[in-house]
């Protein structure tokens, strides 16, 4: 369990990608496979409640993504890009496997030669661990404030899963399922300037902490894997749902022990979001209100490391979360890890 004194959550910003790509529409594309396997149209959307994901515009990189984010919040927080002090990057997706994709967003952005740069990459927890790993930083006094990024892109995923699902004759409703949760993923970015809080600070703090790792179930989501000139993952969905819960429960047990934070003291959760039947199970593990968890995913679908800060940042945004309550981001990735944050407004 970890606690913050003095860590500011100064700004939000987040880019939506311009293309809308329903469930209905994947579905069009695997007519044929649907009509093979005698799978009933909207099976999609019904599984996953995802109605409708958002992809980028053709070669667009996970840097390019992030920085859209970046630039929105340093407008929005109006801080100039060489105030900066960190800056790190945590998606899932990467340009490439080196340089760090940092790099290219801070030359994107302009940012200053003096500030700390690098990459944190743990599947869908990503963002939350850099808040973790910018908060230390701010509570020790090394850096005063840092910028978080985060920019997936789901587009070669969901292409080469549907061209190969399309292209498999030997198919069955049993081994359609690995293929599953590929079709569930989305893109987006989001941002976060973080700084050190003041005195009399109005803005939200992060003030409290709890993760647990459980990796003895490594092996129920692979990503990464490669075809025939494709990208594909293949994931336990199942198991990994179960498994996931299991694992946020016992992050649960550990967070809630604070005072002032059991589930009657949070105001809303914001989760990062793989599927409604996932966020049933969730809520009803923990013992937690379903009515407190705000929720984008029937219009962004699962967007990664991007999931659970957008989430905030959209509740914030439309008035669902205000000064005065209390809200809790939680993530869950694939290894598997979970992590639990406390922010105070």
């Amino acid at each position: 369990m970890i606690q913050y004194s003095h860590v500011c959550l100064d700004t939000f910003g987040y880019e939506l990608p311009p293309r809308i790509v329903t469930s209905d529409q994947i579905e069009e594309r695997l007519a044929a496979v649907y009509r093979r396997l005698r799978l009933p149209a909207g099976r999609l959307e019904l599984m996953s409640g995802i109605r409708q994901r958002r992809l980028w515009p053709a070669g667009t990189r996970p840097s390019e993504a992030a920085t859209l984010a970046g630039r929105q919040v340093l407008g929005k927080a109006g801080l100039a890009a060489t105030e900066v002090e960190c800056l790190i990057f945590t998606s899932v997706s990467r340009d490439m496997m080196e340089p760090a994709t940092a790099s290219f967003v801070h030359e994107k952005l302009g940012l200053s030669r003096d500030a700390l740069i690098f990459d944190i990459s743990n599947a869908c927890l990503g963002f939350l661990d850099g808040m973790v790993m910018l908060a230390n930083m701010i509570e020790l006094g090394q850096v005063q404030n840092g910028l978080i990024v985060s920019g997936e892109t789901a587009e070669e995923l969901l292409e080469s899963t549907l061209l190969t699902l399309l292209g498999d004759e030997s198919l069955s409703r049993k081994t359609i399922k690995p293929a599953f949760a590929s079709l569930t993923i989305g893109s987006g970015s989001v941002g976060l300037l973080m700084r050190r809080a003041s005195q009399n600070e109005q803005k939200p703090r992060l003030v409290h902490g709890a993760w647990q790792a459980n990796t003895v179930h490594s092996d129920l989501c692979h990503g990464g894997q490669k075809g025939v000139g494709t990208t594909l993952m293949a994931t336990n969905s199942e198991e990994l749902l179960h498994r996931g819960v299991e694992t946020a429960e016992l992050t649960w047990q550990i967070f809630s022990e604070r005072s002032g934070w059991r589930a009657g003291d949070v105001d809303r959760f914001f989760c990062h979001q793989v599927g409604s039947a996932h966020a049933k199970l969730l809520f009803e593990r923990l013992g937690l209100a379903a009515e407190k968890n705000f929720e984008t995913l029937d219009i962004l679908g699962n967007v990664g490391s991007v999931s659970a800060p957008i989430t905030m940042a959209m509740a914030m945004e439309r008035g669902a979360f205000q000064p005065g309550q209390k809200g809790a981001l939680l993530g869950i990735g694939s290894g598997i890890n979970c992590m639990m944050l406390g922010v105070e407004w």
